[in-house]
């Protein structure tokens, strides 16, 4: 057979073609799933290096935020005290309670307008928060400052004296002929906010020249009783609007003289008839009643007043407990602390009156009032003897250290100490 030479090198030349197309194929694929490895590892590199910088980034971050956030002073001043001086910070006394005076349901007559050596190394041994001063207690502008003086030096954290100065007739200091102070009215016959907050400024102002940092007033009761006797012409008067308004001025003419202000006799006192100074008072009201009525000022004004002060009146269609206001858990920290949301000062009427002696002792009184949610304790009948007792359910756990510094912590940032 002849051989054609010539088809033979066309068929080499065309099978050298195909192997060499092959070869640049799996070396495209070669080269492709390469890059595409590379691709791969590039881009997990770049994701750790990311993931690694924000992390540094927020880490960072995270430090300098918390480093520009200063400590709390007031906390790190708490967590120096101990149990026994928290446990005094709870109390606002009467200064006859220094001479172990047993006070009555209407209070002592003692009298005292000075401290003896005694009544200064009893209020060493069990200091307390602060103290509060009635007409017995005062007789010149030179007397007072000088007890003032001695009150103030006896503590190693600077007591909140406050006194009861309403106007009209209810003057622990106005009433005194000894003192030159402009004559403040009673708040019935008060006519608008103007002449509320010259009420509470001129209080105010005269206050505070005296060495007092609280006044146990306004009354924010809504007389919604014609008969009632106890709060009277204490009140701005029945329309809960205008007593929320006129007691927003009040507190704001106590401010403007550096004086603080606490309302008063939460929830409303002004619809009762009888007199906690003597026994039990009820309000029969439901709560949505009140809140249309008794607690619209406090509603108004929660975040105005420096405190508020909490009678001994009982609530059976608003409360389960049985207690009085003062004493209910349900009432403070349920109805005060967590529906309306207030978080200031809370304090009780004084223990020593009827409604609270005749049905407690002063050593369960003082303890129930703590559990319930107030901060201070106000005037108990034995101070002593309910000092002693706080401090015992603080030791036993009835009451929490958490409990205990919640309450001194809010009373000190309170008492404005400037620690910063």
């Amino acid at each position: 057979m002849k051989i054609n030479k010539k088809s033979i090198c066309i068929s080499l030349v065309f099978l050298l073609l195909m192997l060499a197309s092959c070869g640049r194929d799996g070396a495209s694929e070669t080269t492709e799933k390469r890059m595409t490895e590379t691709t791969a590892a590039e881009t997990i590199t770049e994701e750790t290096t990311t993931e690694e910088t924000t992390t540094e980034e927020t880490t960072t971050e995270e430090i300098t935020t918390e480093a520009l956030v200063p400590p709390d002073p007031y906390e790190d001043y708490l967590s120096q005290m101990s149990p026994e001086e928290k446990v005094g910070q709870l109390f606002i006394i009467r200064v006859e309670s220094a001479a172990g005076i047993l006070l009555g349901t209407n209070g002592a007559r003692g009298g005292y307008t000075s401290l003896s050596e005694e009544m200064e190394a009893f209020l060493a041994e069990y200091p307390p928060g602060g103290f509060c001063l009635f007409a017995d207690n005062i007789q010149t502008p030179e007397q007072l400052a000088e007890l003032v003086e001695q009150l103030n030096a006896c503590e190693s954290i600077p007591p909140i004296l406050c006194i009861d100065e309403e106007g009209g007739g209810v003057r622990r200091l106005g009433a005194n002929g000894n003192f030159d102070v402009d004559y403040v009215g009673s708040m019935e016959s008060v006519e608008d906010a103007e002449e509320a907050y010259a009420a509470g400024s001129t209080i105010g102002s005269y206050l505070s020249g005296y060495g007092f940092t609280l006044d146990l007033a306004p009354v924010a009761d809504v007389k919604t009783n014609s008969g009632n006797t106890v709060i009277g012409s204490r009140a701005f008067g029945s329309d809960p609007q205008r007593v929320a308004e006129l007691t927003e001025s009040y507190l704001d003419g106590l401010h403007a003289q550096g004086m603080k202000g606490c309302m008063k006799h939460f929830p409303g006192q002004g619809g009762t008839s009888g007199d906690t100074h003597n026994g039990v008072v009820t309000l029969d009201k439901t709560w949505q009643e009140m809140t249309d009525c008794e607690l619209v000022p406090y509603l108004e004004n929660d975040e105005k007043t420096d405190a508020i002060l909490v009678a001994h009146i009982l609530l059976p269609q608003v409360t389960t407990d049985g207690y009085p206001a003062s004493l209910s858990a349900e009432l403070i920290t349920g109805k005060l602390r967590g529906e309306l949301g207030y978080e200031g000062l809370v304090m009780t009427d004084s223990l020593a009156m009827g409604a609270i002696v005749k049905e407690y002792g002063p050593s369960e009184a003082a303890v129930m009032a703590l559990e319930a949610g107030n901060d201070i304790l106000l005037m108990p009948q034995n101070y002593e003897e309910a000092y002693l007792a706080v401090l015992e359910a603080v030791k036993s756990g009835r009451v929490s250290e958490e409990q205990l510094d919640e309450h001194v912590l809010r009373i000190l940032k309170f008492k404005d100490l400037h620690l910063d």
